[in-house]
């Protein structure tokens, strides 16, 4: 590809096909264009609504249910979305109610999954359930035993430890919204931890981040997640000890999931 810095055309404009990045805006004397500034306020928008909308939990349980899985509800201990975005910690943490429901209904199992609305309860509209469509059968296929899938809000990343470990999980996965950024406002995480239980902090973690189709896909996501789900419990090892090394060694097994 040839850039040539012609008077008058930026020479990144070429760029612009290869990344949602912020690139070859342009400039008026010594600001933005009013196009560029336009469509920057409205990214804006649609990240602090992505941030502020509350996850649907009916669709999920009904999409869950249809699937013929038991469900669990769970709250964390920050009350509302403005308590959950000043206070992380509480978002770690489930609350005393959800304690006693997961206890009620624990079982020595392999895996449980959470559903947890995080920073943008879009993407678990749009995602959580595709993804779990093509985890599933790998899971059963593999005679990994469930915990009931819980549905988590007010959510981060850290309370799948706590649920696993109240439901007697070998290992947790966390399906959630990420932090929108202003190219992307729907992007999903999937973290998974061998041996959860509280306490674990992101070194005990892995994770498989941008699901969406402009980032990971869904059946790209299962493939990778069941990989490292495989991994950990022949290694019983997770986070930065267990590396992503899907399809880089030749695997028969990996080439069968993709």
């Amino acid at each position: 590809m040839e850039l040539i810095n012609t008077p008058g055309k930026d020479p990144w404009e070429a760029l612009k096909q290869f990344t949602a990045a912020r690139i070859a805006l342009g400039r008026t004397g010594s600001g933005l264009p009013t196009n560029a500034m336009l469509r920057f306020k409205l990214a804006h928008a649609h990240a602090r609504d992505a941030v502020h909308a509350p996850l649907d939990t009916s669709h999920i349980k009904e999409g869950l249910k249809e699937r013929k899985l038991s469900v669990i509800e769970v709250a964390s201990k920050a009350a509302d979305r403005i308590t959950y975005l000043q206070r992380p910690d509480l978002g770690r943490v489930p609350d005393a109610y959800s304690i006693t429901s997961l206890q009620e209904q624990a079982f020595p199992c392999d895996v449980c999954i959470v559903i947890a609305d995080g920073l943008s309860a879009r993407a678990i509209h749009l995602y959580a359930l595709p993804l779990l469509d093509e985890l599933l059968p790998l899971l059963e296929a593999a005679g990994k035993t469930l915990a009931p899938v819980c549905v988590a809000t007010q959510a981060r990343v850290a309370l799948a430890d706590h649920i696993a470990f109240h439901l007697k999980a070998r290992l947790s996965v966390i399906l959630i919204g990420e932090r929108p950024g202003l190219s992307a406002s729907d992007s999903m995480g999937a973290y998974l931890t061998f041996e959860p239980r509280p306490g674990l902090t992101d070194d005990s973690r892995n994770c498989i981040s941008n699901i969406r189709p402009e980032g990971i896909s869904s059946q790209l996501a299962a493939a990778k997640l069941f990989y490292l789900i495989r991994e950990a419990f022949e290694r019983k090892i997770s986070g930065v000890a267990l590396k992503d090394n899907y399809g880089l060694l030749p695997d028969a097994s990996d080439e069968r999931l993709l």
